[in-house]
């Protein structure tokens, strides 16, 4: 996906960065829906098509831990559960979790 927006972000097509790449058009498609790993020859082609650093390339696929945490905590259920679960201790954390399993593992009937 990140690879996806680079190319985008340089105003290429699948094909322009394949010809780029010297690489066939589908090879980028597989790339970009994580489909292929690209060789290191190719990553070492990719950022050089791109115009970036192999390690910008890189940092750029990882996923944000702190991005994940900032969308989990974008919902007001899990932000509100999350100011209470800093105050339990473990045996209370696992009785809770214990206690949200069973709630979806068999849920009651509506009204």
């Amino acid at each position: 996906m990140a690879i996806r927006t680079l190319r985008q972000r340089s105003g290429l097509s699948q094909r322009q960065l394949a010809l780029r790449m010297g690489v066939p058009r589908t090879y980028v498609s597989k790339i970009e829906n994580q489909k292929a790993t690209p060789t290191l020859s190719s990553l070492s082609r990719l950022a050089e098509a791109l115009t970036v650093s192999v390690p910008e390339l890189l940092n750029a696929c990882s996923p944000s831990r702190q991005g994940e945490i900032n969308e989990l905590l974008s919902d007001p259920f899990i932000a509100e559960l999350a100011t209470f679960t800093k105050q339990l201790d473990p045996m209370q954390r696992t009785c809770v979790l214990a206690q949200i399993r069973d709630m979806v593992a068999h849920p009651r009937r509506g009204a």
